[in-house]
């Protein structure tokens, strides 16, 4: 049995050695977490008692199979939770992530299973990050951006990197969302940045912004 603090420990952990290998020291989990390295040296003592990490003083923190097995666990239900509350409850994109947070914790499986098949056997959340499935198995990451996109081809908008509250409402306010086709009208080369056009609109953006954008060119 695992506490809700426990189980943020073992995803943040996750998350981290998943984005770089062999990140998660104990300052850059107490840096997510925005807790004292005294509190997160604490914390990672009792799970490695209850064996869910691998743990030496001064090395980087890794996850045991049972600690990887409920880290995954916790990440499929925020984001099949993130997604239903987007498609089906029309929560904003920006609005998702602090509730997930809660209903994250619900221990029952099934339901899980059921709000999975209930929401069609999703692939990515709201923001584009891949939901693994009953298995714990992820679906392919996705890594082409619209800084990647020719001038004169388009793109459908499949998620971001930027998941602050902050760039999303900079989005929201250039209407652009998941499931928005852009077309790349022109590619500054001062700047680099790119001249778009969607829905009848059209906006410029920097080059920051659209390397922030995942997209998929096939459109059909």
């Amino acid at each position: 049995m695992t506490s809700n603090t426990e189980e943020n420990y073992l995803k943040t952990i996750f998350s981290l050695n998943e984005a770089v290998s062999n990140s998660a020291s104990t300052n850059a989990i107490a840096e997510r977490l925005q807790t004292k390295a005294a509190s997160v040296s604490d914390m990672l003592k009792k799970l490695k008692e209850k064996k869910l990490i691998n743990y030496k003083k001064y090395k980087a923190v890794t996850l045991t199979e049972l600690g990887t097995n409920i880290a995954i666990s916790i990440i499929r239900k925020h984001r099949l939770w993130e997604y239903f509350l987007v498609e089906k409850l029309n929560f904003g994109w920006d609005e998702v992530h602090e509730i997930a947070e809660q209903l994250e914790h619900i221990e029952s499986s099934k339901l899980t299973n059921r709000l999975d098949q209930f929401l069609g056997l999703p692939k990515f959340d709201p923001h584009g990050d891949p939901i693994p499935n009953k298995d714990g198995e992820f679906p392919h990451k996705l890594d082409i951006t619209l800084d990647d996109l020719p001038e004169q081809e388009s793109a459908r908008v499949l998620g971001v990197k930027d998941h602050t509250t902050e760039f999303l409402n900079y989005l929201n306010n250039l209407s652009i969302s998941l499931g928005t086709v852009v077309k790349v009208e022109r590619k500054n080369s001062f700047d680099e940045s790119l001249e778009l056009l969607y829905d009848n609109k059209k906006a410029s953006v920097s080059k920051i912004v659209a390397q922030n954008l995942y997209i998929k060119t096939d459109l059909h």
